[in-house]
């Protein structure tokens, strides 16, 4: 090598070397800063975080503890009342028509009964009223078909349920 070259080199040298002892001031300075910061929590990242911590279940224990049992069955109830589909009405026709009964007994997919005498009229006959109220809100597996519990919708009442089936006993009359 040349002595032009050796120059060149050890001054490219030293100024990469300047640059990475400015670049890690740089870096401390930030960080210094950056722990002086105090940021303002937000609420909906603080609620987030406790969703995800919070326990699963809650273990309650002596009269304290039944209060708070009581009041969490009580919480649990109303939260799942108000889950109730048609506002918890019980028209038959109502619920046959705008929920998951029609799907299937108007056309009598996958084996469902139609809504005539040879569908659910001759099932009634058959087998009774109570059997088949039963039925639909146990859900059922023949032979011919499936029905799942409650039509697929398991928020619908057992009292929503009974109202549906006599209201389509009595149309296939």
């Amino acid at each position: 090598m040349q002595t032009h070259d050796q120059s060149f080199l050890k001054r490219f040298s030293a100024l990469i070397v300047f640059l990475v002892l400015v670049a890690l001031g740089l870096l401390l300075f930030a960080r210094h800063l950056n722990s002086k910061v105090t940021y303002p929590a937000d609420a909906s990242t603080q609620q987030a975080i406790a969703d995800r911590i919070a326990p699963v279940g809650a273990v309650y224990a002596g009269a304290t503890g039944a209060a708070a049992q009581a009041a969490a069955a009580e919480a649990a109830s109303k939260s799942q009342a108000s889950n109730v589909p048609f506002e918890g009405r019980t028209d038959g026709a109502e619920i046959f028509n705008k929920g998951p009964c029609t799907g299937c007994h108007t056309a009598g997919v996958a084996g469902a009964p139609k809504l005539d005498g040879a569908g659910i009229g001759a099932r009634a006959s058959a087998q009774g009223v109570e059997e088949l109220i039963k039925k639909a809100t146990e859900g059922f597996t023949g032979t011919t078909g499936t029905m799942p519990p409650k039509g697929g919708n398991p928020a619908l009442t057992d009292d929503q349920m009974k109202a549906v089936v006599e209201w389509m006993v009595s149309q296939s009359k």
